[in-house]
């Protein structure tokens, strides 16, 4: 008798904590901060990190481990930034310029080989361990081959560009496709969505996710590829920041150097910020994946 009341009385507790679970459901969602409450909120953490990262700069140069002129501290880096900015901004427009064509190419090429193989069996077994061994490869690897084709042009840094992107946005895309619920594909097939009407309208929306967090990575790749492309001279007569960087390297100035540096971490940050910081969320948040009161 008395284990069937406390089996009885478990059962209740259970029953009341599940019925309080659906009448959570019919509360009201609390409204989402607003505009700028988000932004500061978005922003101060990432202030807090510069101030942070400048400190302990500014500690390593206090140490005199380096002579000041070798490593130069903060102020110097960031006057000379302000001082050399117009350079510095001519020299990162062509850089992008050409950086998103580039990258632009290797969508288009990491895209088709995706969809390619994540449709054919045979493909899958035969080129998708290749896909990976290719983004395994360093991107420097491969701007001997691609100066003697194109000699030192821009088409020999595209080439490394789009070696080094596409076989990450094709395993994003992959990536993607193979993480789709099954029961997703079965009710597109219910709803008579099959064969490109399924690809277009089931597959290709629920990979979107993870095709973003390829198209990332792709970028991450073709950056530092084309950053290389240039710091080695793959391209002749050109203005850009692996070239600026060079030249500060040759002419020994060192806080030259360190502010471009810095120009070229901006450009990083700003696009992962305003292009595909902005992109994954409102992927996201078209999937459910946000919480609209964050």
């Amino acid at each position: 008798m008395p284990t069937d009341i406390f089996t009885a009385a478990a059962t209740g507790h259970r029953l009341d904590r599940e019925l309080a679970g659906i009448d959570a459901l019919g509360l009201a969602v609390p409204s989402a901060p607003s505009r700028w409450k988000g932004i500061w909120g978005s922003t101060w953490p990432k202030l807090l990190a510069i101030a942070l990262f400048l400190g302990g700069w500014q500690c390593v140069v206090w140490t005199h481990h380096w002579q000041s002129y070798i490593l130069p501290g903060p102020v110097p880096t960031l006057k000379s930034f302000v001082d050399n900015r117009t350079t510095l901004a001519k020299a990162a427009a062509n850089t992008l310029q050409r950086g998103a064509v580039g990258f632009a190419i290797a969508i288009l090429i990491g895209s088709v080989v995706g969809l390619a193989v994540a449709r054919s069996r045979i493909l899958r077994s035969g080129v998708g361990s290749m896909i990976t061994g290719l983004q395994t490869m360093p991107s420097i690897a491969w701007f001997p081959l691609a100066i003697v084709l194109f000699h030192e042009s821009t088409g020999a840094v595209l080439f490394v560009v789009v070696l080094g992107a596409a076989p990450s946005i094709a395993n994003g895309l992959l990536s993607g496709i193979d993480n789709i619920p099954p029961i997703l594909l079965r009710a597109g097939r219910v709803l008579g969505a099959t064969g490109w009407s399924a690809m277009r309208y089931v597959v290709i929306p629920a990979a979107m996710p993870n095709f973003v967090g390829g198209l990332k990575q792709g970028w991450a790749f073709a950056w530092r590829s084309l950053l290389a492309g240039e710091l080695i001279g793959a391209i002749s007569g050109t203005h850009a920041l692996g070239q600026v960087l060079d030249a500060n390297r040759s002419f020994n100035d060192y806080t030259g150097i360190m502010s471009t540096m810095v120009a070229i971490f901006i450009v990083g940050v700003a696009l992962d910020a305003l292009v595909f910081g902005q992109l994954d969320r409102a992927v996201r948040r078209r999937h459910g994946l946000i919480d609209i009161a964050t």
